[in-house]
């Protein structure tokens, strides 16, 4: 599978299963997209991240309908049922969602998709995926990474102002530069601790790159 990054907004995910997992996944995207899910009964309704709770027994016979009225980007097949789960699928692809099977691991269709264990630290995303085979190891490995991308978000402002800054100076300096701005463990730290988005140390790794390297265009 190809790890890809979509745009929900203004966008339907359609949720269908009212337990811990159709919560989990309607709080996921909540956040990015107008969420609708569907079930007879829900767990605890404040689980659900906000979205559209419809109190309804979705049977095979009626999922053409439900999905017709949401005309959802992404239908998420998460009931305790696998025979319902696999008719929710079926009518999502014909209609070209995306679909997400909770009650699938390892082999997929082609076209599935699988929501992956995600960090943010604005603009920048990770995301960590087992195809579906363990959750718990995405999970952990999550949180595992999460520390280490603190001042990740101020990284990556800084050193796209860089990048426009030094256009006048040589490619090869340039990428030099903001390589050596990256791998500068004191510009991390004055990030994670001030926020700053120009440290003075910036500067001086810039100044010692160009001396070395020589910055005429």
């Amino acid at each position: 599978m190809i790890p890809l990054l979509h745009d929900f907004t203004g966008q339907t995910v359609l949720v269908f299963g009212g337990g811990a997992v159709g919560a989990r996944k309607a709080r996921r995207f909540a956040r990015e997209a107008r969420v609708v899910v569907m079930s007879p009964e829900f767990d605890d309704a404040e689980e659900f991240g906000g979205a559209q709770l419809v109190r309804a027994a979705p049977r095979s016979a009626d999922l053409s309908a439900w999905l017709d009225r949401a005309t959802p980007a992404l239908v998420v097949a998460a009931t305790d049922d696998a025979e319902l789960n696999a008719a929710i699928e079926r009518e999502a692809r014909e209609r070209g969602a995306l679909v997400n099977r909770a009650d699938e691991h390892g082999g997929r269709e082609p076209g599935s998709v699988v929501v992956p264990a995600t960090v943010r630290e604005e603009p920048v995303v990770v995301a960590v995926s087992t195809g579906g085979t363990s959750p718990a190891l995405s999970k952990h490995l999550r949180e595992r990474i999460e520390p280490e991308l603190e001042g990740a978000g101020a990284m990556a402002e800084l050193t796209a102002e860089l990048r426009e800054e030094l256009r006048p100076l040589a490619p090869t300096v340039r990428r030099e530069a903001i390589r050596s701005v990256i791998e500068t463990p004191a510009v991390w730290k004055d990030l994670r601790s001030t926020g700053a988005k120009r440290p003075q140390v910036v500067a001086d790794v810039i100044e010692r790159v160009v001396d070395r390297e020589g910055g005429s265009p």
